[in-house]
């Protein structure tokens, strides 16, 4: 072989490796466009997915918010309690939840509204009964003793009403735990409350949590 094609044999092998260095150069650039481009789209589904769960979220929220404020509404008001009246049933600033009823009972304790406020008192006689009071404040309702657990003492309280006093067809006679301030049903500031004023009947205390239960 001479000299001359040596030189040939040797250019063609270096046009030969030059070929074959584009072509993986080549390779290479498209598999790393093909990573970025699946990088791509591997971060729009993650993105499209993202945007699904929010708006389901959003969406379940609410849902559910918009459930209970219509069964707040409709069926079981969500009630602040303000004041010392029903102590030591009830103190200022717990929160309790009524429920919308007609079948109420003595001794079940009451939301209803009075000028434009929210006042809460018990059940103590319904309508036509005959109610009385003792010097000391005990409860008679058509002549027998009522018992009351639920309070700690005994008042004759505000109270401008004649006794014996029956309650008007209609209405029901309404008394605070804590006798000597509560203004109820004793005096005819409040006086006996119409069916139609009446939110529900307590059944739940919710806050504060330590004392979370049913409400008595």
């Amino acid at each position: 072989m001479s000299e001359e094609d040596i030189r040939i044999t040797e250019n063609e092998l270096n046009n030969t490796a030059d070929r074959n260095t584009g072509n993986s150069g080549r390779r290479r650039k498209r598999k790393a466009a093909l990573n970025e481009l699946e990088s791509e789209l591997k971060r729009e589904r993650y993105r499209e997915r993202y945007i699904r769960t929010i708006r389901s979220t959003v969406f379940t929220l609410i849902t559910v918010a918009a459930m209970a404020v219509l069964i707040a509404t409709l069926w079981m008001p969500v009630l602040l309690i303000y004041g010392s009246s029903m102590t030591p049933t009830l103190e200022d600033g717990d929160v309790v939840v009524s429920r919308k009823t007609g079948a109420m009972k003595q001794g079940d304790i009451v939301a209803f509204y009075y000028n434009n406020r929210l006042l809460v008192k018990r059940y103590i006689a319904g309508p036509g009964d005959w109610v009385n009071l003792d010097k000391d404040g005990r409860v008679f309702v058509n002549g027998e003793l009522l018992e009351e657990p639920y309070v700690d003492e005994y008042d004759y309280g505000e109270t401008n009403v004649e006794f014996p006093y029956q309650v008007p067809e209609s209405r029901i006679f309404v008394m605070g735990d804590h006798r000597s301030v509560s203004i109820d049903s004793r005096n005819t500031a409040v006086g006996c409350i119409a069916k139609d004023q009446i939110v529900g009947a307590l059944v739940l205390r919710i806050w504060p949590i330590k004392m979370f239960g049913v409400v008595e």
